[in-house]
């Protein structure tokens, strides 16, 4: 889920920024330290929007720069649990498929993809279903859920994925479901 959050923290101002707006060396400071992390509790932190405001600078002893407390917010995708998302698949190996969520991958374990049994064709890069004959493969789109969530500060984290629902699956198989069930 995407969401904008507020965050506070001390940004350290170096001597030879001082002749540069404040507001604009604090955002890029703030965007050089936080874009792209990945924390515990907030996910992924894609980009600082804005600086909220900034306190007046301290100089701490021994240190030339200024220390501004500056509030300020930014865009965060976290993976919630049970979270339905649409995806793309970006790699398919012998035992699933890699999905991206937009700043983070999702793994479908090949138990995960459909009700049938599934069989991998190293050659062709697809997975195939024994009896119904459907096939995922790169770039394919589809919506699924997602059922485990292990997410570590420093790394992108591990997402697992199910499409074992009905509505979820490649999106060309539900339109096809939604078909047979109509009568169609």
């Amino acid at each position: 889920m995407y969401k904008i959050v507020k965050l506070k923290d001390t940004v350290r101002v170096p001597p030879e920024r001082f002749e540069e707006p404040t507001e604009d060396v604090v955002l890029d400071i703030l965007r050089k330290d936080y874009e792209g992390l990945t924390d515990k509790d907030l996910g992924v932190i894609l980009s600082i929007t804005e600086v909220e405001d900034i306190r007046v600078g301290k100089v701490i002893m021994g240190d030339g720069a200024s220390h501004h407390e500056a509030i300020f917010k930014a865009l965060v995708y976290k993976p919630e649990l049970h979270e339905v998302i649409l995806g793309e698949v970006v790699e398919i190996v012998d035992f699933g498929a890699f999905v991206r969520l937009g700043p983070m991958d999702g793994l479908a374990h090949v138990s995960q993809v459909t009700d049938d049994y599934i069989s991998y064709d190293r050659e062709k890069g697809v997975l195939i279903g024994k009896e119904t004959n459907r096939r995922l493969k790169e770039g394919d789109r589809l919506r699924a859920r997602i059922v485990s969530v292990s997410v570590r500060r420093g790394d992108r984290g591990k997402i697992g994925l199910t499409m074992r629902q009905p509505g979820l699956g490649k999106l060309k198989w539900i339109k096809e479901d939604r078909k047979e069930e109509s009568g169609e």
